[in-house]
């Protein structure tokens, strides 16, 4: 483990750096050595793919300690935060998947549709794409690669890793992770280049699907580049998420919930909460107990403590235009915990922010820091129409006694997740799908739904009629063919009984010519 610590970490607490970076020319070869050690990988039985990511598990289980300390030198956030929503997360993956990765991979038979086609049995069969490409971001460093990783490996596929150029500490940790799975030499490559660059050199490069997690915009740049190669691709972009807090909500549990979701990693969760929408019957209640709490958050860099730094100052000073572009135009600061955004430090307080509208960053964007917008609403339908009128969709909460009715409320939500009396917490299942609609991406991983996205799907379609000569739709052509293949129509949807009772003859004399030569 003595190869993970280095003499200089980037610490967002210290603003230190440290980086390495590879040439763009390095990934062709690359990905052509993945390549060769997948077609070898491949071949394994899923038990014995399994058995080496045990390894892995063990490795992360007996060194957990300090790689949540590297997760926290590097990215900043609280070692609270690098436990629970990174490692153990992480350590839950590979259970997970290889228990239920092999019935996902088992080819199956698809029913037949229709009797006319008693002669068809198709079957489903699951393929690795081959070498995939994994390019993973800063706020969760570890645990979105380390799953998606897990999964691509598993299904067979060799991978490129490419993580966020803040925490190079947390892909080398990868690194050394699945090297402990003594995987076949080249089948996991760890890339350090810069974020510009890695999207368009995996995809040049010749990579077989990506899986990007970023900012939309980069997400659409890389659509666009892997178009002409018609190249698939899985976006896991950004959120502008809504939390609905109903009129019979338990408001310390809510209140404490919220300001998890919103605050925890320094507000820096695609998934977490920027928009709280609250009755206007409680409203007065629950701003009182979520202010409150909101003001006692202690900054810092230890145990004792509950908002980290931000990543960078450049992501300190993206959040704090966003701010005042929302102070201007007339919003107002309800509460916040200490800290300024005005000094040079990294960190910055968790804020609250009333009186805001549709015109501003906090409801029309994404504003990817410690701030929240609370907006009351009259009914339901006000509540729906508000979560929904932003062009992110990744996920969503309804707050309230009520299951049955925060459920009914939740399908209505137009997100990929919606929890019941939580937030943000369902990335740590593994489970559960994960993933959005509209500005927040394409397709999904984790679950089931994430696990299938590392397989392509063959069908075969086996012909079981014996001694049939063909098809009765081969040539050659005639007009009584044409009448035959016509009775196959009547009898489906002909216009009343008696036509499709008459049909019948007809289909039997088009059946007989599955028998001539």
């Amino acid at each position: 483990m003595v190869s993970l610590f280095f003499n200089q970490w980037y610490n967002p607490a210290y603003e230190r750096y440290r980086r390495a970076v590879m040439s763009t020319l390095d990934i062709p070869a690359l990905i052509e050595k993945a390549r060769k050690a997948q077609a070898i990988w491949g071949e394994l039985s899923f038990k014995e793919r399994a058995e080496r990511l045990k390894k892995a598990a063990r490795y992360l289980g007996n060194h957990r300690d300090a790689i949540t300390q590297i997760i926290h030198k590097e990215n900043g956030k609280l070692l609270m935060d690098a436990l629970a929503a990174e490692i153990i997360p992480a350590l839950m993956a590979i259970p997970y998947y290889t228990k239920r990765g092999r019935p996902l991979m088992a080819s199956r038979s698809v029913g037949g549709g229709n009797i006319l086609m008693f002669n068809k049995r198709s079957r489903l069969v699951y393929k690795p794409w081959g070498v995939v490409g994994i390019i993973s971001p800063w706020n969760y460093p570890f645990s979105i690669p380390f799953s998606e990783v897990v999964m691509a490996l598993l299904a067979g596929n060799g991978v490129m890793l490419k993580v966020a150029s803040a925490t190079p500490g947390v892909g080398r940790a990868l690194d050394e992770i699945f090297k402990a799975a003594e995987l076949p030499e080249g089948l996991f490559g760890y890339i350090e280049l810069p974020g510009s660059e890695a999207g368009p050199a995996f995809i040049s490069g010749g990579v077989d699907k990506l899986f990007f997690t970023g900012s939309t915009a980069v997400g659409r740049e890389l659509m666009a580049l892997a178009a002409p190669r018609l190249l698939p691709l899985v976006l896991e972009l950004g959120g502008a998420d809504a939390a609905i807090v109903c009129a019979d909500a338990d408001l310390d549990r809510t209140a404490s919930g919220i300001i998890w979701a919103a605050f925890s990693n320094t507000g820096q969760s695609c998934g977490g909460i920027q928009r709280i929408l609250v009755h206007r019957d409680i409203y007065t209640a629950f701003m009182e107990k979520f202010c409150g709490k909101v003001k006692a958050l202690r900054p810092g860099d230890n145990f004792d403590c509950d908002l980290g730094p931000m990543v960078s100052l450049k992501q300190k000073v993206a959040v704090k235009k966003s701010v005042d572009t929302c102070l201007d135009k007339g919003a107002q600061i309800a509460a916040q915990s200490p800290g300024s955004f005005d000094d040079e430090s990294l960190y910055a307080p968790a804020m609250v922010l009333i009186n805001v509208n549709s015109e501003m960053p906090i409801l029309a964007g994404e504003v990817f820091g410690p701030v929240a917008a609370v907006v009351p609403f009259t009914d339901d339908e006000e509540a729906v129409r508000i979560a929904n009128a932003s062009s992110y969709s990744l996920t969503s909460s309804v707050w309230s006694r009520n299951h049955s009715k925060a459920k009914k409320l939740a399908a209505r939500i137009n997100a990929g997740a919606v929890m019941i009396n939580d937030h943000l917490m369902s990335h740590g299942l593994s489970e559960t799908p994960w993933g959005g609609f509209g500005d927040s991406g394409l397709g999904k991983t984790h679950g089931e739904n994430g696990f299938k996205e590392m397989l392509k799907t063959q069908v075969i379609v086996d012909d079981i009629l014996p001694g049939a000569k063909r098809d009765i739709w081969w040539q050659p052509y005639s007009e009584k063919v044409y009448k035959g293949i016509g009775a196959i129509a009547d009898f489906l949807a002909g216009p009343g009984f008696v036509t499709r009772v008459k049909a019948i003859p007809r289909l039997i004399r088009i059946f007989l010519r599955y028998w001539e030569k």
